[in-house]
């Protein structure tokens, strides 16, 4: 909870305290970001826009904004932030799988191996240089595969490389790649060794990955939306092991494939979540996509479940989390990492459009004129899959399936509109060809 130095300070958005859930006609908001969330939040109805240190209701800041200023304000009922204060529990590669280690071993020691074995959806990582020395010995075992260095707290590709020889590391943990003049005032920065996923799905010889939209509005109790709508990231090039220094090759951020000399923007490297459904549906059958999309499921339960109880949980925040899942050649999903702030900005028509509904159903979910009764299971494109527990399917799903596993209300990937699916999916592909 945020900190009141003053019991009788009003805050410095000016409100009067007010019921909840009372509507309001005006609400006034503030945006750190200059894309498509400024965008949506100016065309929404009875909403205005304040700037600089004007009063406001609802604030789409940055982390920075959060982590310097949420212990020194006070927050209304009413008012919404778009962050949890220690979201980075999630959010930093290293703290991430902490957690979730943390959380399998208590699965193990409270529900046993069967259930600790649901947890297992992240490929090996240790934290540099921290556990270094455990790292050379997971090395030394399976000499010759890849793994892949990434720094916990950087985004789009940044810093990232792959080796397959000690030396790498060790020169790495030499210098870090810092300035000679900076070597003694700078220490090394945090990275996570994760051993490399060397059997990706292919589609067209390229490797993907997918992009998926959780919203948490709360943590204590848990309550969690999945988005209907995501988006599948190829490469740009062909896959092989033959070359791991080739980020066009390994590294699927959009940030790094528009670099490439013959990436074409009107092409981009997209398939929307549903035309990767109907493309695995064909040629694997119905069964074993469900099986992969439950799978998808319990990443996302478990990875919230595992840091529910550190959280700082507060009424005032939610958070728009952004996954990134890849596939394996057996049809496997593997977390790779969770982002606290997914990329708003539009690479393409379509990444507009769907950009615009995500963020217009947020919008809806968080609120902020109190026009919903609090039993809703489903809100524009997100489907309620978590709250207090699994929520069920209203479609005739049955709730279990023959193995006993839980049918969760998810739709990842479920074509909603056909017509309007199967003309998507006549002019878009990332290897379709113009005639």
């Amino acid at each position: 909870m945020a900190k009141i130095r003053n019991p009788a300070y009003r805050g410095p958005y000016g409100y009067q305290k007010q019921k909840e859930r009372e509507p309001r006609a005006c609400i006034r908001f503030k945006c750190a970001l200059n894309n498509t969330i400024l965008d949506v939040l100016r065309h929404r109805p009875g909403w205005v826009e304040v700037k600089d240190e004007g009063e406001w209701d609802f604030y789409w800041c940055d982390v920075g904004w959060l982590r310097e200023n949420f212990d020194r304000i006070y927050l209304e009922e009413h008012v919404r932030i778009c962050h949890f204060r220690n979201h980075y529990e999630l959010t930093r590669k290293n703290l991430m799988v902490k957690n979730l280690k943390r959380f399998r071993k208590t699965q193990d020691r409270d529900l046993g191996k069967s259930e600790a074995a649901k947890c297992d959806f992240f490929p090996k990582t240790f934290e540099l240089p921290s556990e270094y020395h455990i790292f050379v010995e997971e090395f030394r075992k399976n000499p010759g595969i890849t793994w892949i260095m990434k720094p916990v707290a950087r985004s789009q590709g940044r810093g990232i490389f792959l080796f397959r020889k000690l030396k790498d590391i060790m020169d790495w943990k030499k210098d870090g790649g810092r300035p000679d003049d900076q070597k003694e005032e700078i220490p090394v920065e945090n990275y996570v060794a994760q051993r490399y996923i060397e059997n990706p799905y292919l589609i067209g010889g390229r490797k993907f990955d997918l992009r998926v939209y959780v919203l948490v509005t709360s943590y204590i109790p848990l309550k969690a939306w999945l988005y209907r709508d995501g988006f599948a990231r190829f490469s740009n090039t062909r896959f092989t092991l033959s070359s791991i220094d080739d980020h066009y090759i390994h590294l699927t951020n959009v940030a790094v494939q528009k670099t490439a000399p013959d990436y074409d923007p009107e092409k981009g490297c997209k398939w929307m979540i549903q035309q990767l459904r109907h493309y695995l549906t064909a040629k694997h059958g119905p069964q074993m996509v469900e099986k992969l999309f439950q799978e998808m499921d319990n990443i996302f339960i478990k990875t919230l479940q595992s840091v529910q109880k550190v959280i700082i949980n507060d009424k005032h925040c939610f958070e728009l989390y952004g996954y990134d899942i890849l596939i394996d050649c057996d049809l496997r999903a593997w977390l790779i990492e969770i982002n606290a702030s997914p990329s708003l900005t539009a690479s393409s028509q379509d990444d507009c459009e769907l950009k615009t509904r995500l963020l217009e159903d947020t919008l809806h979910i968080v609120d902020m004129e109190a026009r919903l009764t609090g039993k809703e299971k489903r809100v524009g494109g997100f489907d309620l899959m978590w709250n207090e527990g699994p929520v069920s399917r209203d479609d005739g799903h049955l709730d279990l399936l023959s193995n006993g596993s839980f049918v969760a209300n998810t739709h990842l990937g479920c074509i909603n509109d056909r017509k309007k699916y199967l003309k998507h999916l006549m002019k878009t592909s990332p290897f379709h060809k113009k005639t």
